[in-house]
Protein backbone atom coordinates (compact mmCIF):
# COMPACT_ATOMS: atom_id res chain seq x y z
CA UNK A 1 0.00 0.00 0.00
CA UNK A 2 1.94 2.78 -0.96
CA UNK A 3 -0.47 5.77 1.59
CA UNK A 4 1.22 8.79 -1.18
CA UNK A 5 -1.77 7.82 -3.27
CA UNK A 6 -3.97 9.25 -0.46
CA UNK A 7 -2.55 12.62 -1.15
CA UNK A 8 -5.27 15.18 -1.40
CA UNK A 9 -3.77 16.21 -5.25
CA UNK A 10 -3.29 12.75 -6.03
CA UNK A 11 -7.47 11.57 -5.19
CA UNK A 12 -8.05 14.81 -7.08
CA UNK A 13 -6.07 13.25 -9.99
CA UNK A 14 -7.91 10.01 -9.74
CA UNK A 15 -11.21 11.38 -9.66
CA UNK A 16 -10.51 13.63 -12.82
CA UNK A 17 -9.10 10.90 -14.81
CA UNK A 18 -11.55 7.83 -13.52
CA UNK A 19 -12.89 7.37 -17.21
CA UNK A 20 -9.58 8.07 -18.87
CA UNK A 21 -7.94 4.77 -20.60
CA UNK A 22 -6.15 3.09 -18.14
CA UNK A 23 -3.10 2.01 -20.76
CA UNK A 24 -2.62 5.47 -21.30
CA UNK A 25 -1.95 6.37 -17.99
CA UNK A 26 0.07 3.22 -17.54
CA UNK A 27 2.58 4.82 -20.48
CA UNK A 28 2.66 7.98 -19.92
CA UNK A 29 4.80 9.55 -16.95
CA UNK A 30 3.80 9.96 -13.48
CA UNK A 31 3.10 13.34 -12.86
CA UNK A 32 3.70 12.66 -8.91
CA UNK A 33 7.08 11.41 -7.20
CA UNK A 34 7.24 8.09 -5.25
CA UNK A 35 3.91 7.09 -7.52
CA UNK A 36 3.94 4.95 -10.61
CA UNK A 37 2.25 5.32 -13.38
CA UNK A 38 1.33 1.54 -13.27
CA UNK A 39 0.37 2.47 -9.54
CA UNK A 40 -2.08 4.91 -10.65
CA UNK A 41 -3.57 2.93 -13.62
CA UNK A 42 -4.39 0.55 -11.52
CA UNK A 43 -6.54 2.40 -8.88
CA UNK A 44 -8.51 3.88 -11.79
CA UNK A 45 -9.25 -0.05 -13.23
CA UNK A 46 -9.95 -0.88 -10.11
CA UNK A 47 -12.44 1.70 -9.37
CA UNK A 48 -13.84 0.94 -12.37
CA UNK A 49 -14.67 -2.40 -11.79
CA UNK A 50 -15.77 -0.89 -8.39
CA UNK A 51 -18.20 1.44 -9.63
CA UNK A 52 -21.32 -0.86 -10.07
CA UNK A 53 -20.08 -3.90 -7.69
CA UNK A 54 -18.57 -1.92 -4.88
CA UNK A 55 -20.62 1.27 -5.09
CA UNK A 56 -20.22 2.17 -1.29
CA UNK A 57 -16.37 2.01 -1.64
CA UNK A 58 -16.96 4.00 -4.93
CA UNK A 59 -18.26 6.68 -4.07
CA UNK A 60 -16.86 6.82 -0.14
CA UNK A 61 -14.12 9.62 -0.76
CA UNK A 62 -10.12 8.28 0.70
CA UNK A 63 -10.88 5.00 -0.33
CA UNK A 64 -7.72 3.16 -1.20
CA UNK A 65 -8.30 -0.03 -3.72
CA UNK A 66 -6.48 -2.73 -4.10
CA UNK A 67 -5.28 -4.51 -7.77
CA UNK A 68 -8.02 -4.92 -10.01
CA UNK A 69 -7.74 -8.59 -9.70
CA UNK A 70 -8.62 -8.23 -6.34
CA UNK A 71 -11.78 -6.18 -6.90
CA UNK A 72 -13.02 -9.09 -9.58
CA UNK A 73 -12.23 -11.31 -6.73
CA UNK A 74 -14.21 -10.28 -3.91
CA UNK A 75 -17.73 -10.20 -3.19
CA UNK A 76 -20.53 -7.85 -4.52
CA UNK A 77 -22.46 -5.76 -2.16
CA UNK A 78 -25.44 -7.21 -3.39
CA UNK A 79 -24.40 -10.70 -2.53
CA UNK A 80 -22.30 -9.71 0.73
CA UNK A 81 -25.05 -8.45 2.04
CA UNK A 82 -27.08 -11.54 1.66
CA UNK A 83 -24.62 -13.63 3.05
CA UNK A 84 -24.54 -11.02 6.26
CA UNK A 85 -28.08 -12.92 6.72
CA UNK A 86 -26.99 -16.02 7.09
CA UNK A 87 -24.33 -15.41 10.25
CA UNK A 88 -25.72 -16.45 13.66
CA UNK A 89 -24.76 -15.32 16.99
CA UNK A 90 -22.79 -12.28 18.10
CA UNK A 91 -19.23 -13.05 16.38
CA UNK A 92 -17.57 -13.86 13.36
CA UNK A 93 -13.91 -14.77 11.59
CA UNK A 94 -13.69 -14.41 8.01
CA UNK A 95 -10.75 -16.74 7.59
CA UNK A 96 -10.05 -14.86 3.63
CA UNK A 97 -10.70 -11.52 4.12
CA UNK A 98 -9.42 -10.46 1.26
CA UNK A 99 -10.68 -6.84 0.54
CA UNK A 100 -13.14 -6.81 3.40
CA UNK A 101 -16.63 -6.38 1.41
CA UNK A 102 -18.01 -9.70 2.95
CA UNK A 103 -16.98 -8.53 6.94
CA UNK A 104 -17.86 -5.31 6.21
CA UNK A 105 -21.49 -6.54 5.64
CA UNK A 106 -21.60 -9.44 8.68
CA UNK A 107 -20.18 -6.08 10.70
CA UNK A 108 -23.73 -4.52 10.18
CA UNK A 109 -25.09 -7.94 11.73
CA UNK A 110 -23.02 -9.35 14.31
CA UNK A 111 -21.35 -7.74 17.03
CA UNK A 112 -18.08 -8.81 16.70
CA UNK A 113 -16.18 -9.50 13.51
CA UNK A 114 -12.02 -10.51 12.92
CA UNK A 115 -11.10 -10.03 9.55
CA UNK A 116 -8.04 -12.64 8.61
CA UNK A 117 -6.27 -11.84 5.54
CA UNK A 118 -2.54 -13.90 4.90
CA UNK A 119 -1.56 -11.04 2.09
CA UNK A 120 -0.24 -8.27 4.03
CA UNK A 121 -1.04 -5.39 1.84
CA UNK A 122 -4.20 -6.46 1.27
CA UNK A 123 -4.93 -6.85 4.89
CA UNK A 124 -3.33 -3.33 5.05
CA UNK A 125 -6.11 -1.89 2.52
CA UNK A 126 -8.66 -3.86 4.44
CA UNK A 127 -7.79 -2.33 7.57
CA UNK A 128 -7.02 1.69 6.09
CA UNK A 129 -10.43 1.42 4.58
CA UNK A 130 -12.71 0.22 7.69
CA UNK A 131 -11.24 3.12 8.72
CA UNK A 132 -12.51 5.49 6.10
CA UNK A 133 -16.14 3.61 6.11
CA UNK A 134 -15.98 4.01 9.60
CA UNK A 135 -16.45 0.34 11.10
CA UNK A 136 -16.03 -0.19 14.89
CA UNK A 137 -16.40 -3.59 15.28
CA UNK A 138 -14.27 -5.20 12.77
CA UNK A 139 -10.25 -6.46 14.05
CA UNK A 140 -8.07 -6.93 11.59
CA UNK A 141 -5.16 -9.27 11.20
CA UNK A 142 -2.23 -10.12 8.79
CA UNK A 143 -3.07 -13.77 9.75
CA UNK A 144 -3.16 -16.96 8.23
CA UNK A 145 -6.86 -17.77 8.93
CA UNK A 146 -6.95 -21.43 9.28
CA UNK A 147 -4.01 -21.41 11.43
CA UNK A 148 -5.41 -18.61 13.84
CA UNK A 149 -8.46 -20.61 14.29
CA UNK A 150 -6.63 -23.59 14.76
CA UNK A 151 -3.51 -22.65 17.47
CA UNK A 152 -5.83 -20.02 19.23
CA UNK A 153 -8.42 -20.31 21.91
CA UNK A 154 -11.16 -17.87 20.94
CA UNK A 155 -14.27 -19.72 19.87
CA UNK A 156 -16.68 -17.92 17.29
CA UNK A 157 -20.18 -18.16 16.60
CA UNK A 158 -19.93 -18.33 12.72
CA UNK A 159 -17.04 -18.78 10.68
CA UNK A 160 -17.19 -17.90 6.89
CA UNK A 161 -14.09 -19.13 4.53
CA UNK A 162 -13.97 -18.37 0.48
CA UNK A 163 -11.16 -20.73 -0.77
CA UNK A 164 -9.55 -19.59 -3.69
CA UNK A 165 -9.13 -22.15 -6.62
CA UNK A 166 -5.49 -23.20 -7.52
CA UNK A 167 -4.53 -21.21 -10.82
CA UNK A 168 -3.54 -24.86 -12.30
CA UNK A 169 -7.05 -26.42 -11.69
CA UNK A 170 -9.83 -26.33 -14.70
CA UNK A 171 -13.44 -25.77 -14.87
CA UNK A 172 -14.50 -28.65 -13.38
CA UNK A 173 -13.00 -28.74 -9.54
CA UNK A 174 -13.26 -30.29 -6.18
CA UNK A 175 -13.07 -27.84 -2.71
CA UNK A 176 -9.48 -30.17 -2.20
CA UNK A 177 -8.68 -28.54 -4.76
CA UNK A 178 -8.72 -24.94 -3.41
CA UNK A 179 -6.79 -23.20 -0.79
CA UNK A 180 -7.67 -23.31 1.94
CA UNK A 181 -8.66 -26.64 2.72
CA UNK A 182 -12.05 -26.62 4.34
CA UNK A 183 -12.64 -30.24 3.83
CA UNK A 184 -9.56 -31.68 5.66
CA UNK A 185 -9.96 -29.17 8.19
CA UNK A 186 -14.32 -29.59 8.75
CA UNK A 187 -13.68 -31.35 11.68
CA UNK A 188 -11.03 -29.00 13.76
CA UNK A 189 -13.20 -25.93 12.49
CA UNK A 190 -15.98 -27.27 14.13
CA UNK A 191 -14.61 -27.48 17.15
CA UNK A 192 -13.95 -23.79 17.41
CA UNK A 193 -17.93 -22.71 16.00
CA UNK A 194 -21.18 -24.06 15.14
CA UNK A 195 -22.20 -22.41 11.93
CA UNK A 196 -19.39 -22.32 8.77
CA UNK A 197 -20.48 -20.98 5.56
CA UNK A 198 -18.13 -21.52 2.89
CA UNK A 199 -18.90 -19.48 -0.48
CA UNK A 200 -17.61 -21.49 -3.27
CA UNK A 201 -18.04 -20.52 -7.33
CA UNK A 202 -21.14 -21.86 -9.11
CA UNK A 203 -19.30 -24.27 -11.12
CA UNK A 204 -18.71 -26.62 -8.02
CA UNK A 205 -21.19 -29.23 -8.56
CA UNK A 206 -23.65 -29.98 -5.79
CA UNK A 207 -22.91 -33.56 -5.48
CA UNK A 208 -19.36 -33.46 -5.38
CA UNK A 209 -19.73 -30.65 -2.81
CA UNK A 210 -21.70 -32.78 -0.35
CA UNK A 211 -19.69 -35.66 -1.11
CA UNK A 212 -16.56 -34.09 0.39
CA UNK A 213 -18.15 -32.39 3.49
CA UNK A 214 -20.11 -33.04 6.73
CA UNK A 215 -22.96 -31.62 8.27
CA UNK A 216 -24.55 -29.47 5.59
CA UNK A 217 -27.73 -28.14 6.18
CA UNK A 218 -28.32 -25.95 3.29
CA UNK A 219 -27.12 -24.80 -0.06
CA UNK A 220 -27.44 -21.34 -1.10
CA UNK A 221 -27.34 -20.71 -5.28
CA UNK A 222 -27.20 -16.92 -5.98
CA UNK A 223 -27.70 -15.30 -8.63
CA UNK A 224 -27.91 -11.84 -10.23
CA UNK A 225 -29.74 -11.40 -13.63
CA UNK A 226 -29.57 -15.02 -14.92
CA UNK A 227 -25.88 -15.66 -13.89
CA UNK A 228 -25.10 -17.52 -10.73
CA UNK A 229 -22.94 -15.60 -9.01
CA UNK A 230 -21.58 -18.54 -5.91
CA UNK A 231 -23.02 -21.10 -3.90
CA UNK A 232 -23.14 -20.83 0.26
CA UNK A 233 -22.03 -24.03 1.78
CA UNK A 234 -24.16 -24.05 4.96
CA UNK A 235 -22.35 -26.37 7.77
CA UNK A 236 -23.98 -26.62 11.32
CA UNK A 237 -22.36 -29.05 13.75
CA UNK A 238 -23.84 -32.18 14.58
CA UNK A 239 -26.63 -31.64 11.37
CA UNK A 240 -27.40 -34.98 10.02
CA UNK A 241 -31.21 -33.91 8.21
CA UNK A 242 -32.18 -33.23 4.64
CA UNK A 243 -30.11 -30.30 2.56
CA UNK A 244 -31.96 -27.64 2.19
CA UNK A 245 -31.58 -26.19 -1.01
CA UNK A 246 -32.39 -22.65 -1.80
CA UNK A 247 -32.27 -21.03 -5.34
CA UNK A 248 -31.89 -17.55 -4.65
CA UNK A 249 -32.19 -14.56 -7.41
CA UNK A 250 -31.19 -10.83 -6.11
CA UNK A 251 -32.78 -8.78 -8.79
CA UNK A 252 -35.13 -6.08 -8.37
CA UNK A 253 -37.35 -8.39 -6.11
CA UNK A 254 -35.33 -11.03 -3.88
CA UNK A 255 -37.07 -14.71 -5.06
CA UNK A 256 -36.72 -17.83 -3.57
CA UNK A 257 -37.41 -21.27 -3.91
CA UNK A 258 -36.58 -23.53 -1.53
CA UNK A 259 -36.09 -27.76 -2.21
CA UNK A 260 -35.40 -30.74 0.30
CA UNK A 261 -32.55 -32.61 -1.86
CA UNK A 262 -34.92 -35.67 -0.94
CA UNK A 263 -38.01 -34.32 -2.90
CA UNK A 264 -35.94 -32.38 -5.45
CA UNK A 265 -36.95 -35.44 -8.01
CA UNK A 266 -40.72 -35.70 -7.72
CA UNK A 267 -42.92 -36.13 -10.22
CA UNK A 268 -44.34 -33.33 -13.04
CA UNK A 269 -47.01 -33.57 -15.99
CA UNK A 270 -45.79 -33.19 -19.05
CA UNK A 271 -47.43 -31.41 -22.30
CA UNK A 272 -47.76 -31.23 -25.92
CA UNK A 273 -51.44 -29.22 -25.90
CA UNK A 274 -50.35 -25.90 -25.19
CA UNK A 275 -51.67 -22.79 -27.73
CA UNK A 276 -51.17 -19.14 -28.06
CA UNK A 277 -51.93 -16.89 -25.52
CA UNK A 278 -50.58 -19.35 -23.26
CA UNK A 279 -47.33 -18.46 -21.16
CA UNK A 280 -43.80 -20.12 -21.21
CA UNK A 281 -41.57 -20.23 -18.53
CA UNK A 282 -37.97 -20.19 -18.32
CA UNK A 283 -35.96 -20.79 -15.53
CA UNK A 284 -33.54 -18.63 -13.93
CA UNK A 285 -29.96 -20.33 -13.71
CA UNK A 286 -29.83 -20.45 -10.37
CA UNK A 287 -33.30 -22.43 -10.60
CA UNK A 288 -31.38 -24.73 -12.86
CA UNK A 289 -28.20 -24.84 -11.00
CA UNK A 290 -30.60 -26.76 -8.13
CA UNK A 291 -31.27 -29.70 -11.08
CA UNK A 292 -34.28 -29.80 -9.36
CA UNK A 293 -36.23 -29.63 -12.99
CA UNK A 294 -39.43 -31.48 -11.76
CA UNK A 295 -39.85 -29.99 -8.84
CA UNK A 296 -39.96 -26.14 -10.66
CA UNK A 297 -43.27 -27.59 -12.52
CA UNK A 298 -44.79 -29.17 -9.78
CA UNK A 299 -44.25 -26.30 -7.39
CA UNK A 300 -44.79 -23.39 -9.66
CA UNK A 301 -47.80 -25.66 -11.20
CA UNK A 302 -46.31 -25.41 -14.73
CA UNK A 303 -46.63 -28.46 -17.06
CA UNK A 304 -43.27 -29.69 -18.94
CA UNK A 305 -42.52 -29.90 -22.84
CA UNK A 306 -40.37 -32.58 -22.21
CA UNK A 307 -38.00 -34.94 -19.95
CA UNK A 308 -34.38 -32.66 -21.58
CA UNK A 309 -36.28 -29.71 -22.14
CA UNK A 310 -36.32 -27.18 -19.10
CA UNK A 311 -39.26 -25.23 -20.03
CA UNK A 312 -42.74 -24.64 -18.91
CA UNK A 313 -46.22 -23.72 -19.90
CA UNK A 314 -49.19 -22.51 -18.09
CA UNK A 315 -52.31 -20.44 -19.15
CA UNK A 316 -51.29 -17.71 -16.49
CA UNK A 317 -48.91 -15.56 -15.53
CA UNK A 318 -47.31 -15.82 -12.00
CA UNK A 319 -44.83 -13.23 -11.11
CA UNK A 320 -43.29 -14.81 -8.42
CA UNK A 321 -41.61 -17.33 -10.47
CA UNK A 322 -37.48 -16.32 -10.67
CA UNK A 323 -36.72 -16.73 -14.10
CA UNK A 324 -38.04 -15.15 -17.39
CA UNK A 325 -42.06 -15.94 -18.88
CA UNK A 326 -42.91 -15.34 -22.32
CA UNK A 327 -46.37 -14.77 -23.99
CA UNK A 328 -46.61 -17.51 -26.91
CA UNK A 329 -47.85 -15.43 -29.98
CA UNK A 330 -46.88 -18.56 -32.34
CA UNK A 331 -45.93 -22.44 -32.84
CA UNK A 332 -44.24 -22.98 -35.94
CA UNK A 333 -42.81 -26.14 -37.58
CA UNK A 334 -39.37 -26.02 -39.21
CA UNK A 335 -41.09 -26.73 -42.75
CA UNK A 336 -43.28 -23.44 -41.36
CA UNK A 337 -40.52 -21.62 -40.56
CA UNK A 338 -38.59 -21.99 -44.14
CA UNK A 339 -41.48 -20.36 -45.78
CA UNK A 340 -41.29 -17.08 -43.92
CA UNK A 341 -39.31 -14.30 -45.79
CA UNK A 342 -38.61 -12.37 -43.28
CA UNK A 343 -37.67 -13.49 -39.35
CA UNK A 344 -36.82 -11.16 -36.36
CA UNK A 345 -36.15 -12.37 -32.86
CA UNK A 346 -33.49 -12.95 -30.09
CA UNK A 347 -32.78 -16.67 -30.79
CA UNK A 348 -32.95 -19.05 -27.39
CA UNK A 349 -32.10 -22.65 -28.36
CA UNK A 350 -33.30 -25.24 -25.61
CA UNK A 351 -32.87 -28.66 -26.93
CA UNK A 352 -32.73 -28.43 -30.24
CA UNK A 353 -30.49 -29.87 -32.81
CA UNK A 354 -28.55 -26.89 -33.75
CA UNK A 355 -26.85 -23.39 -31.89
CA UNK A 356 -28.44 -20.41 -32.23
CA UNK A 357 -25.33 -18.76 -34.65
CA UNK A 358 -26.48 -21.67 -37.12
CA UNK A 359 -30.10 -20.78 -36.73
CA UNK A 360 -29.51 -17.01 -37.30
CA UNK A 361 -27.78 -17.87 -40.23
CA UNK A 362 -29.34 -20.69 -41.46
CA UNK A 363 -33.01 -18.54 -41.45
CA UNK A 364 -31.55 -15.28 -41.68
CA UNK A 365 -32.86 -14.12 -38.38
CA UNK A 366 -32.63 -10.56 -38.13
CA UNK A 367 -32.54 -9.39 -34.22
CA UNK A 368 -35.56 -7.94 -32.45
CA UNK A 369 -35.73 -5.92 -28.80
CA UNK A 370 -39.38 -7.41 -27.92
CA UNK A 371 -39.62 -10.74 -29.77
CA UNK A 372 -38.17 -14.39 -29.29
CA UNK A 373 -37.76 -17.33 -31.37
CA UNK A 374 -37.62 -20.31 -28.91
CA UNK A 375 -36.36 -23.60 -30.70
CA UNK A 376 -37.24 -26.47 -28.80
CA UNK A 377 -38.54 -29.94 -28.06
CA UNK A 378 -41.59 -31.34 -26.56
CA UNK A 379 -43.01 -34.47 -25.10
CA UNK A 380 -43.84 -36.15 -28.58
CA UNK A 381 -40.34 -35.87 -29.51
CA UNK A 382 -41.08 -33.32 -32.24
CA UNK A 383 -38.78 -30.20 -32.54
CA UNK A 384 -41.04 -26.68 -32.56
CA UNK A 385 -40.32 -22.88 -33.01
CA UNK A 386 -42.17 -20.97 -30.53
CA UNK A 387 -42.94 -17.29 -31.17
CA UNK A 388 -42.64 -14.97 -28.05
CA UNK A 389 -43.03 -11.54 -26.32
CA UNK A 390 -41.55 -11.17 -23.27
CA UNK A 391 -43.72 -10.21 -19.92
CA UNK A 392 -40.62 -11.38 -17.31
CA UNK A 393 -37.07 -10.65 -17.03
CA UNK A 394 -36.30 -12.14 -13.75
Amino acid sequence: MNSKILAEAVQEYLHKNQNADANDIALAKSPFECISAAQLAGQIQARKKAEKKLPTWFNTKGVYFPSPLSIEQTSSEITAAYKAKLARGASLIDLTGGFGVDAYYFSKKVAQVVHCEIDPSLSEIAKYNGGVLDTQNIEFKNKDGIEHVKTGSAVFDTIYVDPARRAEKGKVFMLKDCTPDIAGNLIELLNKTTRIIIKTAPLLDLSAGLAELQHVSQIHIVSIKNECKELLWIIDKDYTGDVEIIATTLNEHEKCLMINKSNQNTTVIFTNEFTTGDYLYEPDAALLKSGAFNFIGQHYQLKKLHPQTQLYVSKSVNDSFPGRIFRIEEMLTTTELKKRKTLKGNVIVRNYPAKAEELVKKYKIKPSALQFLIFTKISNGDNIILVGSIKQYY
